[in-house]
């Protein structure tokens, strides 16, 4: 009798690890809001991208200079996405 309890208590265990990992699966890309997805949906919001204020475009050719400029929409869509901001100059999917 212990013996099927323990299979029992084994099989219960491997259940929830399982229903744990399709949850945390799930809810990973259902925290990130769908403007912050990617720089297309970004862009849909604010066309040249967004900003901290003070944020200069580093580029060889024409600095993007019509971002929006707002360091706490920057931030929010970093916190999300840090995917966002490739080259580290303070504009998330800046566009000319």
């Amino acid at each position: 009798m212990t013996r099927t309890r323990a299979a029992v208590a084994r099989g219960v265990v491997v259940v929830v690890v399982l229903v744990a990992a399709l949850i945390a699966a799930s809810t990973s890309s259902a925290l990130i809001p769908p403007l912050y997805k990617n720089c297309t949906n970004l862009n849909k919001r604010y066309p040249h991208g967004v900003g901290k204020v003070g944020a200069r475009d580093h580029t060889s050719g024409a600095p993007v200079t019509t971002f929006k400029r707002s360091t706490l929409i920057y931030r929010r869509a970093m916190s999300y996405n840090r995917g966002l901001d490739r080259d580290k100059d303070g504009i998330a999917c800046e566009k000319a």
